[in-house]
């Protein structure tokens, strides 16, 4: 009689839920399990829903240098379902990692990269000649750009968006250097009208003096500041559109060419330094407006210019 009646409390004590209609308890996610690196171990499908969705609608902040930007992913058309994810959570075994990725525009990730670009890229600038001091040439400083690198920067604000575990990326860049400075600035070349002298310089080294010939009264070496845009050996002499060369005809390379063996053509019309056969004009003003140099003299300068060389003409 005691037996039976034991084994009767037991089986009232099993069924008492299901007499009162209480629901049946929860399933839970095995523990140790992580969905998109979310911890969700010993949660139920609601808390693993609850505790994963404000993960993945935290904005990134992207920064460079003193200056940053808020990426909300909504604004790149985010897109995820985390109840597929929270599902597959739940069939893991103990331990896992469940991956779960968004969806992103990328077209509107590279739109915004693109204005990026245009915000933070800036070229580098190269050291220039701005003027003399007494003879010695002066330069404005070079200075180093940045270039924005678009592919990896929206490769980082994609997987960044994508991931809850990212908040703060920075904006990928280059830095570009310039390609002259002022500590390797090449060649510049002083005319001094006045004294008949050509004064060439690395940067502002004085390397070299020479005795030249310049225009006369009547057809003056034009001053200011040009740079070589033509370089010939052995150049055609060709009559310019000028009074004093009406009637003249072209003289071909040889030793009596006006313009000896070597020609560096100015950036103002017709005006250029070259050799010359007359080595008694040197030292006077006695061209037609061009600078007459030794013949060697030429050749030599011919060897240490290029387009873009500076020359300052002056009446000093």
């Amino acid at each position: 009689m005691i037996r039976r009646l034991a084994l009767t409390v037991l089986v009232v004590a099993a069924l008492a839920p299901a007499l009162r209609g209480d629901a049946a308890p929860p399933v839970l996610i095995e523990p140790g399990v992580t969905l998109a690196g979310v911890p969700v171990g010993g949660m139920s499908n609601e808390q693993a829903q609850a505790a994963v969705g404000p993960a993945f609608a935290r904005p990134v902040r992207l920064v460079y240098g003193d200056r940053a930007w808020t990426l909300r992913p909504a604004s790149f058309g985010a897109r995820v379902t985390i109840s597929d994810g929270v599902l597959r959570a739940l069939g893991a075994k103990a331990g896992s990692e469940v991956s779960l990725v968004p969806e992103i525009d990328t077209q509107q990730v590279r739109r915004f990269v693109g204005a990026l670009d245009k915000r933070v890229s800036v070229a580098a600038t190269d050291a220039e000649l701005s003027g003399l001091k007494g003879l010695r040439p002066q330069f404005t400083k070079e200075r180093t750009g940045v270039q924005v690198l678009r592919g990896l920067t929206a490769q980082r604000i994609v997987r960044a968006l994508q991931s809850p575990q990212i908040r703060r990326i920075r904006v990928a860049v280059k830095t570009l250097q310039p390609e002259r400075t002022v500590a390797h600035f090449g060649p510049v070349i002083v005319i001094r009208r006045g004294a008949n002298q050509l004064r060439y310089y690395q940067g502002a080294r004085l390397v070299r003096l020479f005795g030249v010939a310049t225009g006369q009264a009547i057809y003056p070496t034009p001053t200011g500041t040009f740079s070589i845009v033509d370089m010939q050996k052995n150049p055609w002499w060709l009559p310019p559109d000028s009074a004093w060369a009406k009637g003249e005809k072209p003289i071909p390379p040889g030793p009596g060419n006006p313009l000896g063996t070597r020609w560096m053509g100015l950036s103002t019309p017709g005006v250029g330094m070259h050799g010359t056969p007359d080595d008694t004009s040197i030292g006077y003003s006695a061209s037609h407006g061009c600078i007459r140099m030794h013949i060697p003299d030429a050749e030599w300068l011919f060897q240490h210019v290029e387009i873009g060389t500076p020359v300052v003409i002056t009446d000093a």
